[in-house]
């Protein structure tokens, strides 16, 4: 649309010149010029008007150098749009009067009335375009503010809604922890068998680690600031294999390559698929044999998750959200990686997450 406003601004400027040139008497001059020459000067004049938006310097210039040899409308539209349109040097929409006056020959020029109407004409032209611009960079700018003012508004709901969450877990998730862990130890000092006092003691540790944890992330939400996650591979992996193997779980851990080779936020992702996957195995595969492949190679890293069909019956089920395994995909996608997760022949599951070794931290 703009740009066939522009072509019918052109198309009006040439009309105009050759209505000036054709129909009207020639005014008096110092030097006559042939008429061809004077549709030529026109012609690349209302050309140039075509890049007056977005080269509005370099069209003045060259529409000012033009009049000096036969004076145009386009001279009118290119102080106006220089005014209007530039950034830096809009002081030069004072060479158009000037070259304008200079092409029609005022010093030659017995009324210096009429050519007084073109340079007139000009200054007008220059001052609409000067208002234009001030009014376009008002524009932008309150445009900008309410954006801003969006944005701000945005982040204080997400604030709000963070420290809503954090209150919420404070409250009601840490209270709850805090009670197992205290059950815990209570039970590990009343019971009378050694094998009793070791799971109670394993459950108050356990406990203990999830309400640190727990305040980290509360911490998190009340602030919105993201602390350094430390590194959690490959320490953290056996010790998440041997929490698990405690609890009653088969588990076999194979690691192939150097898991220094690969970049800390992949070694964080890899975790999360573990500690995902043994969660699902606790949930919904009791007694099941389950296995961990973990891959380290120069350009890319695999962890793959295989657990048989469940040996035991399922007790009481656990809560469940339903969407662990969507997320993780989100997360392992989030560092490049691709994640396929499905039933087995043998009526296991297998988790597959194949990530990128190095990504930008």
């Amino acid at each position: 649309m703009r740009r066939a406003g522009d072509l019918a601004l052109v198309l009006l400027v040439v009309a105009l010149g050759v209505w000036r040139e054709f129909a009207l008497p020639a005014p008096p001059r110092l030097v006559a010029a042939p008429a061809a020459f004077s549709l030529a000067v026109l012609l690349l004049s209302a050309a140039a008007l075509w890049w007056r938006r977005t080269r509005p310097v370099a069209s003045s210039l060259v529409i000012a150098f033009l009049a000096l040899l036969t004076p145009t409308c386009a001279s009118v539209v290119s102080a106006c749009s220089v005014a209007a349109h530039a950034t830096r040097h809009r002081w030069l929409v004072i060479t158009h009067p000037v070259t304008w006056s200079i092409g029609a020959g005022l010093w030659a020029a017995p009324d210096l009335g009429d050519n007084l109407t073109g340079p007139v004409l000009i200054v007008f032209a220059g001052l609409a375009g000067l208002y234009l611009g001030a009014r376009r960079g008002l524009a932008r700018a309150l445009a900008d503010r309410a954006e801003r003012e969006r944005d701000l508004l945005a982040e204080q709901a997400r604030a709000d809604e963070r420290t809503r969450l954090a209150a919420e877990m404070h409250d009601v998730v840490t209270h709850r922890l805090n009670l197992m862990v205290l059950h815990a130890g209570a039970l590990r000092v009343a019971a009378q068998d050694d094998g009793v006092r070791t799971a109670a003691e394993e459950l108050r540790s356990a406990g203990r680690q999830a309400l640190a944890e727990l305040r980290d992330l509360v911490g998190v939400l009340r602030t919105g600031r993201t602390p350094r996650i430390p590194d959690v591979l490959p320490d953290r992996l056996s010790r998440l294999v041997a929490d698990s193997a405690a609890t009653g779980l088969e588990i076999t851990l194979v690691e192939h390559g150097d898991a220094d080779t690969i970049s800390p936020a992949v070694r964080r992702t890899m975790y999360r698929v573990v500690q995902e996957s043994l969660t699902n195995v606790h949930k919904h595969a009791p007694g099941a044999h389950t296995e961990i492949t973990i891959h380290c190679g120069p350009s890319r890293a695999r962890a793959v998750i295989r657990n048989t069909a469940p040996q035991a019956t399922l007790g009481a089920a656990l809560p469940a959200s339903g969407s662990g395994l969507l997320g993780l995909r989100g997360r392992v996608e989030m560092v490049g990686g691709t994640l396929t997760a499905g039933p087995t022949d043998d009526g296991g599951f297998q988790v597959d997450a194949v990530l990128p070794a190095f990504v930008r931290t």
